[in-house]
């Protein structure tokens, strides 16, 4: 027995002296031209390696400070650098007849650079191609060719991806943390694939699928499809969205995204908070859902919406249309249509849209139909078309008291703290140039209707002009003004200030022009009318002001 052990244990000596010193006596940095040159005509891109080393325990080779060239068309600097290279190998083969033969390859920390050219066309497109000019000359038969490379494992850990514009200033985006694995790679057949990385600003991102074979035109026309999961991603830093839209907030995605090489659909559920639509804005409060569809066409770099259900509690809206990457613009043609929506779902979402209600008022109540469309770069959009609130009311802000003195004709209306909207609807266009409302048609059961048309500048200055026409008719000098200013009993005024705080005033402009029409000629300031008094000696009362005795 005792023998026996003796006989095992000079047998584990010799066989860890031989591990010890086999690295030592096979020089494995003869195979790096042989390393370089599989790498090279597989990739199609020059690929060098530093000084390698043999772990006969793990069965690779590490090769140090790894390079691999971009496309020249692209930039000179390399497209992938890494601190290391490890390489599996089968053993036997290595050190009986000195041939290598992969199993697996694994890139620790690497840089890969990724930019995308004005027609859409990236740099690792060409990848698996011919190789470049200055790649290593082709192997001696029997080598590896892009066709029957194939490698049982290939990993990429700790990496960092970097996401830019080719000849452009904007700033690229930086992924930290890239982990992918890949199995059973081939560039002629379907492989497995995961990928993990971090995203700008905080969050997660997450790929699972199959993919391939490898485009041996195009590498970027790979077919693959995958399950898609992102956690918190900052829509400001992700740079998917231009920061100078104002766009912001955090969403989530579970999805799927499909593609045959130039055709791909991506679809799923996006769930979004602390949003805002405008550089003006206030997060949201409340969280947004949609259910989304899209085409995408991967040659002319244009998708279309074919299912946008917008969810904001109950209320629900509509959103299809196109969108198209043109260079460093982003233009959209977009529809946007909400029929009905509650307002009480809507009300906290308005500073997100950069909607100002008068200070200390809310509204109530009622339904917000808008049917608008959404056109442009994205940082210059246009929203256009009706809008129309019914059935609600305007909480904290008395519009009858901002009218002053023409509140009075219609009976109670100063009295009620709150304004009380039966229909509201206008004609919008917004533009970074401000705002436009055409077509103002406000009726107030208490007080009237009220009609006009202005404009808000993008500092939220308020330029309206107004016609009032009040419930019941005027008396006195209202009436004469009414009557002489459009015939019809309304009664101009103007709208400054800004949102939170509107100013009301008399048009006094509107008034002298309708009564110079009306009163047959008879000259302001010194004709009395019909009844011995001027026609604007009422006018001091209006909107909150003092008759003149």
């Amino acid at each position: 027995m005792k023998r026996t052990v003796r006989i095992v244990a000079v047998v584990l000596a010799i066989f860890v002296v031989v591990l010890i010193a086999l690295p030592f006596l096979i020089d494995v940095n003869r195979f790096r031209p042989e390393i370089e040159a599989k790498l090279s005509s597989a990739l199609g891109r020059e690929v060098t390696v530093g000084k390698l080393g043999l772990s006969l325990l793990s069965g690779s080779v590490r090769a140090d400070n790894i390079a691999i060239a971009d496309d020249p068309k692209f930039e000179t600097q390399p497209f992938i650098t890494a601190k290391a290279l490890k390489v599996g190998v089968e053993l036997v083969p290595l050190v009986f007849s000195k041939r290598l033969m992969v199993t697996g390859i694994a890139l620790d920390q690497p840089e890969i650079t990724l930019l995308k050219a004005a027609n859409g066309v990236w740099n690792f497109s060409s990848l698996g191609g011919p190789a470049a000019p200055q790649a290593p000359a082709a192997e001696k038969p029997g080598g590896s060719t892009p066709q029957n490379l194939s490698v049982g494992k290939l990993e990429i850990k700790d990496g960092k991806l970097i996401v830019g514009k080719a000849n452009s200033p904007a700033k690229p985006q930086v992924y930290d943390k890239v982990n992918i694995k890949v199995s059973n790679f081939s560039f002629t057949s379907q492989f497995p694939f995961t990928v993990a990385v971090e995203l700008p600003g905080g969050g997660d991102a997450n790929l699972t699928g199959k993919a391939g074979p490898i485009a041996p035109d195009d590498a970027s026309r790979t077919p693959f499809e995958a399950t898609v999961k992102v956690h918190n991603l900052d829509i400001a830093a992700s740079g998917f969205i231009d920061p100078a839209s104002g766009i912001a907030g955090m969403g989530n995605f579970d999805g799927t995204l499909n593609s045959d090489g130039r055709k791909a659909q991506a679809g799923g559920v996006l769930v979004g908070r602390n949003l805002k639509f405008s550089p003006k804005a206030s997060p949201a409060p409340k969280t947004v859902t949609v259910q989304y569809a899209v085409d995408l066409d991967l040659d002319r770099q244009v998708g279309t919406i074919t299912q946008g259900d917008v969810a904001i509690g109950s209320a629900q809206a509509h959103l299809t249309g196109t969108f198209q990457t043109q260079g460093d613009t982003q233009t959209l043609d977009l529809k946007l249509t909400a029929p009905g929506m509650p307002v009480d779902e809507l009300e906290t979402m308005l500073p997100a849209f950069a909607v100002v209600l008068p200070s200390g008022s809310q509204l109530k109540g009622g339904t917000l139909s808008i049917d608008v469309t959404i056109v442009g770069p994205i940082d210059k959009l246009v929203i256009a078309g009706p809008v129309r609130l019914a059935g609600s009311e305007l909480v904290g802000f008395n519009l009858g008291q901002k009218l002053g003195m023409l509140s009075t004709f219609a009976g109670k209306a100063l009295s009620n703290p709150n304004t009380s909207i039966q229909n509201f609807s206008v004609s919008a266009r917004v533009t970074p140039d401000g705002t436009r409302a055409d077509d103002i048609n406000l009726t107030a059961p208490a007080i009237g209707v009220i009609t006009g048309a202005g404009t808000v500048s993008p500092a939220g200055a308020l330029d309206f002009h107004m016609v009032a026409n009040l419930k019941g008719g005027a008396v006195g000098a209202a009436t004469k003004v009414a009557a002489w200013a459009d015939g019809k009993g309304g009664i101009p005024f103007s709208v400054a200030g800004t949102a939170s705080n509107p100013q009301f005033a008399p048009d006094l402009k509107g008034m002298t022009g309708g009564i110079a029409k009306g009163a047959l000629g008879q000259v302001l300031g010194g004709v009395k009318g019909a009844s011995g008094s001027s026609p604007l000696s009422g006018l001091s009362g209006l909107f909150g002001g003092k008759k003149k005795k």
